[in-house]
């Protein structure tokens, strides 16, 4: 309690100096990395398509004109829900195609496209992460088979489901499903360039009155440990769980996967490790050993639901926060943040009708900085309709600059290779920047994207202030690699510096040119110095090497060498002095 206690006074520091009165220290300088994502759902039509009946062409401007909002909002991450109820958003041989795409279950859409690579595509191109949400249990919202299409897996195999609640659902105790499941998400994996793997919080269905779940015929054949009921359910979805993590490591050892689980593991009074909470146990009513996960990393993030207020008595934000932070085994933390709840008018957790809730939670994230890597918002419609001014506080206040995903080091901590022969051609109205990419790192990778900082003269370059993060760059053969600084002022010097990123996010050394402030020059940097012993991007035992794609080569320098003055910056020899010096070569 005391972390909280601690992280409870710095939230209410940062809400006296957004009032504009002083504060006993300083602001802390915004996050450089931080995750920042939202969920995209499909089922039902939630977020996307807004119908079943629009044609591939609104579809995509619609998910075009999504994207664009959350990009000014600061949102570098999407979890877009590609498989809500055994059915696809992709062309597959497995399962239909999805009657939230096209109005009827199994039908194609017209004119014929696979909406998953451009989905992909669209992200990527805003420089976002693509998380593929499955839900891994669910069959159908209704049990009325007769309205599943041909292609829907109960016609092959009706033995495999289980109607619970007026829902069809997969049985998680038969061996048979889990192989299936696994094998629908692989496909994916597989065939199409996503980022992440990422399950939702339904596993064994949450508990309605009156309602048993009949299973018993699996607990029977399928129990040789003879574990009781309880340990047995959770030991099929941990069974999963590690199936899907292992699996997706030997297929792409760059693709994550996480776990959006309810937002309460258990209450301390049902047991010692559990929260200081009186609420529903995932634990217990789902089944969902998610702090086994964790502790097994089988997981590469989890992402609780925490979608109660910070004064809601029963689950209080702010003591779930510290509870997940002390309980992720090493693993990324995001907290799910119920920005839906904004438009309720239930009485039951009135302190969400405060416009200064949510940036109170993000706050109290930050002051978990070495637990806490992001936040997550539930779900994209609620963000997009700006709830009580809310999205305007992010895109003015808590996300107004940039930030990169975090690094997870136990997937790859080899840093890519730094961009070649920078060049800054400067005229009266921009600094035009072009590159080529750096030889492939020692496991293998290419840079996938690039970060600019630019810093006026006079100004102490740091890496760890995303405010002087210009852009970030992502090769796209139309385009090259190239940046137009229409920002930069008419007779004011700068230094740019410029850092390749893979795509797991690790950072290589920087080049940097500076230029003069005079009207027109050309100014090319030389290579950086070579790795310094014992530093964060000296070479390190490789991965096994998978494919990288080539950027494009760059472009030629625009401005006219006749009327220009070309100057070469010599690199000076570097001290070893830490990450600030080792980084930015001060």
């Amino acid at each position: 309690m005391p972390r909280l206690f601690a992280a409870l006074c710095l939230v209410l520091l940062s809400e006296i100096s957004l009032l504009g009165l002083p504060a006993a220290v300083g602001q802390s300088l915004p996050p450089k990395r931080e995750l920042r994502g939202v969920w995209i759902a499909t089922v039902e039509n939630i977020d996307w398509p807004s119908s079943r009946t629009l044609t591939p062409e609104q579809q995509r401007r619609e998910y075009r004109r999504m994207l664009d909002e959350h990009q000014r909002s600061g949102i570098n991450a999407v979890f877009v829900q590609v498989r809500p109820a055994s059915d696809a958003f992709y062309q597959s041989s497995l399962e239909p195609w999805s009657k939230w795409l096209t109005g009827t279950q199994g039908k194609a859409p017209t004119p014929l496209y696979d909406p998953l690579p451009f989905l992909i595509e669209e992200a990527h191109n805003r420089g976002m992460e693509f998380h593929a949400w499955f839900n891994p249990y669910r069959a159908s919202l209704d049990s009325v088979t007769r309205r599943l299409a041909p292609s829907h897996p109960f016609r092959q195999h009706p033995e495999w489901f289980l109607r619970y609640s007026g829902k069809l659902l997969y049985n998680p105790g038969l061996p048979e499903v889990r192989h299936y499941i696994t094998r629908v998400i692989l496909d994916v994996v597989r065939r199409y360039d996503i980022d992440g793997v990422h399950f939702d919080d339904y596993f064994y269905p949450y508990p309605e009155g009156g309602q048993v779940i009949h299973d018993e015929a699996a607990f029977a054949q399928h129990n040789p440990q003879s574990l009781p009921l309880a340990d047995w359910r959770r030991q099929n979805v941990n069974q999963l769980v590690q199936t899907v993590h292992d699996s997706i490591r030997s297929a792409k050892r760059w693709v994550k996967f996480g776990i959006s689980p309810f937002g309460v593991w258990m209450n301390q009074r049902s047991h010692p490790e559990g929260s200081a909470t009186a609420a529903f146990q995932g634990y217990e009513g789902l089944y969902a050993d998610a702090r086994e996960w964790l502790r097994q990393g089988w997981v590469d993030y989890i992402l609780p639901q925490l979608y109660w207020s910070s004064t809601f008595k029963v689950a209080a934000y702010p003591t779930l926060v510290e509870w997940w932070a002390r309980n992720r085994f090493e693993r990324h933390l995001y907290i799910g943040h119920g920005a839906y709840r904004m438009l309720e008018k239930s009485k039951a957790d009135t302190t969400w009708h405060n416009p200064r809730e949510l940036p109170r939670q993000i706050r109290l994230n930050r002051a978990f900085p070495a637990d806490v890597s992001g936040s997550v918002f539930f779900s994209s419609k609620s963000l997009l309709s700006n709830p009580l001014h809310t999205t305007d506080s992010l895109r003015q206040h808590e996300f107004r600059y940039p930030a990169l995903v975090p690094a997870m080091p136990w997937l790859d901590a080899v840093p890519p290779r730094p961009a070649r022969q920078l060049t800054v051609t400067a005229s009266v109205r921009a600094n035009t920047l072009t590159w080529q990419p750096g030889p492939a790192a020692p496991d293998g990778d290419a840079a996938t994207y690039y970060a600019l900082y630019r810093f006026p003269e006079g100004q102490t370059p740091t890496p760890d202030d995303p405010r002087h993060l210009l852009a970030l760059v992502r090769p796209q053969p139309s385009r090259g690699l190239a940046y137009v600084d229409t920002t930069a002022r008419p007779g004011l010097a700068y230094a740019y510096y410029l850092t390749a990123l893979d795509r797991l996010h690790n950072e290589s050394r920087p080049v940097h040119v500076r230029t003069t402030g005079r009207p027109a020059e050309i100014i090319v940097a030389q290579a950086p110095a070579p790795e310094l012993p014992g530093s964060d991007s000296a070479p390190q035992p490789a991965p096994p090497a998978r494919p990288a794609s080539r950027p494009a080569p760059r472009p030629a320098a625009s401005a006219s060498s006749g009327a220009a003055t070309k100057v070469k910056v010599k690199t000076k020899k570097k001290r070893r002095g830490g990450l600030f010096r080792w980084l930015f070569g001060r």
